[in-house]
């Protein structure tokens, strides 16, 4: 299983550094991280549907964790660190950054248990609680090697992306809060190759 999870990861980076590699054709062409996730749609904790390529990563540095509102274990401290680099983000949340939080019980996990769940976190926008129908969620979480069968097995691992540049990384999200700042940090102060 590991195996498995290790290769869907390094597939998920290779596709990602092709997007800082690839030349665009025109305001048409799309990106290797646009049609490796699609616009698969998801509804945020507002109700609101968005389009996972278009509407939350495009151009932006992300943090993503899977989670779920009634968990009692892992996903409150892990959430409570999201909650500091919240803090360290300041106003770059929302303009240049955003955390995204996927959950990995959409059957259960409404828009308003997922706003509820954003209130206890003091969530600012800029910070996206996600659900959705259960095949595009299993799509989201597929794709960047998330998905688990049953929920409790979800990951404690935070992906960080520079969509605009290709770099990702992955952090432990049990991490010391500020040993994830800087690795936060180091993928959004990430500068795009100059072109030729």
């Amino acid at each position: 299983m590991k195996i498995i999870c290790s290769a869907t990861i390094l597939m998920l980076l290779f596709a990602f550094s092709l997007t800082a590699q690839q030349p665009a054709t025109g305001a048409a062409a799309q990106s290797s991280a646009q049609k490796y996730f699609t616009d698969v749609l998801l509804v945020n904790q507002d109700g609101e549907q968005m389009r996972f390529y278009s509407d939350l990563l495009q151009g932006k540095t992300v943090i993503i964790n899977s989670f779920f509102a009634t968990c009692q274990g892992s996903c409150l401290p892990m959430t409570r660190n999201l909650e500091k680099v919240q803090e360290s983000l300041g106003d770059r949340l929302g303009k240049d950054a955003r955390i995204i939080s996927l959950s990995v019980d959409p059957t259960v996990d409404t828009p308003a248990q997922l706003k509820a769940f954003a209130k206890k976190f003091h969530a600012r926008p800029g910070w996206y609680f996600l659900t959705g129908n259960k095949e595009n969620m299993e799509f989201v979480l597929k794709k960047l090697g998330q998905f688990v069968g049953d929920k409790q097995d979800h990951l404690n691992i935070f992906i960080i992306g520079n969509e605009r540049t290709g770099l990702w990384k992955k952090a432990f999200g049990l991490a010391k809060s500020e040993e994830l700042v800087k690795v936060v940090e180091s993928v959004l102060d990430d500068k795009a190759p100059a072109t030729p």
